[in-house]
């Protein structure tokens, strides 16, 4: 194909224009290869855009026509600019389909885009903050969160629970923490405990500096639609951790569970692992799931 468009955009091959010549000149391809000194199949290749001038070919088109060596170098650059201005385009549309299964005001109320209607623009943000290069990154079934019966999920679903993981992360990496120690966590349980009997404006900021003084930062955000996460663990290195929970019906036995469901999550310390928790207990048969699970319960209710 010596002709590519995509919406109001042409790319003209060489190709295209040596065929008009060919025409001009009322020959046949054989003719013109020879007069060329190229093969047939060279020529035929150049014509349908399947092969690039070659410098040579150039030279060759120069002196027959009596033209410079630059024109037909430059021909096949804005073609490859073109073609490249076009698949960029291409990608920028695929992006924003895509898009459409993101809500993007969502990350527009957490202050981390900026406003705008516009899809570009909205593409380009998020590639930002997500530091991904296309949202087909969050669409893989073994990225942040693993899904080991992909063929059951929704691809809507497997993209939002990265998406939401990330944030997390990203907002867990802001918060400055002291190294992490063990001993004071588990310290401070009993203290984390009391707090279940005091109201969020009065427990919030205790709970998060306590947690930052033993390394952990504590992120608490709402719930992404279509995302079903409603908690995670990632260690940012061996001195630091991230948790996150949603403020998911903002009730507080849901709320103080998964806080503690997660901080079992650190005492195990998994620091190459990324521990998510689903609104479906997708990891309910783990070790480490039910281990977190009787910690909270254990904790919230003695035996």
């Amino acid at each position: 194909m010596n002709k590519i468009e995509f919406e109001d955009i042409y790319a003209f091959h060489p190709g295209y224009y040596i065929k008009d010549l060919i025409n001009d000149l009322e020959m046949t391809q054989e003719e013109f290869a020879k007069r060329l000194n190229i093969t047939p199949k060279n020529l035929s290749e150049l014509i349908n855009g399947k092969a690039s001038i070659s410098e040579n070919i150039a030279k060759n088109l120069s002196l027959m026509f009596g033209t410079s060596v630059d024109i037909w170098i430059d021909l096949q650059k804005k073609y490859n600019q073109k073609v490249l201005e076009i698949k960029t385009l291409q990608a920028q549309r695929d992006e924003e389909k895509d898009l459409e299964l993101i809500d993007y005001s969502f990350f527009e109320k957490l202050g981390v885009v900026k406003n705008t209607k516009n899809k570009t623009e909205q593409v380009s943000e998020l590639f930002k903050y997500f530091a991904i290069s296309s949202f087909s990154v969050f669409k893989k079934t073994d990225f942040l969160v693993q899904f080991r019966q992909a063929h059951n999920v929704d691809e809507k679903v497997i993209l939002n629970s990265n998406a939401w993981v990330q944030t997390v992360i990203n907002k867990g990496k802001q918060i400055k923490t002291q190294h992490y120690s063990e001993k004071k966590l588990k310290e401070y349980v009993p203290q984390i405990r009391k707090m279940t009997f005091q109201e969020p404006s009065e427990f919030a900021p205790l709970l998060s500096h306590s947690l930052s003084e033993c390394g952990v930062a504590f992120v608490l955000i709402p719930s992404l639609k279509n995302s079903g996460v409603y908690g995670a663990t990632k260690w940012i290195n061996e001195n630091k951790v991230v948790i996150g929970i949603t403020n998911r019906g903002k009730y507080a036995d849901i709320f103080w569970f998964s806080l503690l469901h997660e901080l079992e999550h650190v005492l195990q310390r998994k620091l190459t692992k990324i521990l998510i928790d689903f609104e479906n207990n997708n990891n309910f048969s783990e070790d480490y799931e039910k281990e977190a699970d009787q910690f909270a319960k254990d904790l919230l209710i003695p035996p």
